[in-house]
């Protein structure tokens, strides 16, 4: 997927890997997980770059410049953001924020109030549940709003064959 030029094939092997990694969330019963990953992944991001396809050319240009100063943003950029977590707890501490709240509390009813295997997703699928369908409406707006972009795209290229 990085070395290849064809910018076509490149979108379809990112949907691939993304609809593979909600068959791999789906597997780990990460449901909310997968959910999420097949919808925005796999399908939005996928139309949506697809739509920016048809607006441009089907193969990346050779790079005019260096990428030196792109190197140094990155770069940049990556030193900022190891710098935020430098005062962050531990992965895994006991004494972690995540740890000492909400979670034992958690993980102590939801084998009884609910019994799903996944407490993530049993969390978000019953104790967050509006939250959650708040989130799936996001992702169905999104879409619908994709697709109105695209039919938009689709009349203007007809009205263009047409003038010629």
């Amino acid at each position: 997927m990085l070395r290849t030029r064809s910018l076509f094939a490149t979108v379809m092997l990112a949907g691939v890997f993304s609809l593979l990694s909600a068959l791999l969330f789906v597997t780990l019963d990460a449901v909310d997980v997968a959910f999420t990953e097949a919808a925005v992944g796999a399908g939005i991001s996928t139309v949506l770059m697809l739509g920016t396809l048809a607006l441009t050319r089907r193969f990346e240009s050779p790079p005019a410049h260096t990428p030196v100063i792109p190197l140094f943003v990155v770069l940049v950029t990556g030193a900022a953001l190891v710098y935020g977590t430098l005062d962050m707890p531990y992965f895994g501490s006991a004494t972690a924020p995540a740890q000492t709240h909400v979670a034992p509390d958690y993980i102590s009813r939801t084998p009884h109030e609910i019994d799903v295997p996944n407490i993530v997703t049993a969390i978000l699928a019953s104790y967050r549940g509006y939250d959650t369908l708040g989130e799936t409406a996001v992702v169905f707006t999104a879409a619908v709003g994709v697709l109105l972009l695209l039919s938009g795209l689709r009349r203007r290229r007809r009205k263009e064959e047409e003038d010629v």
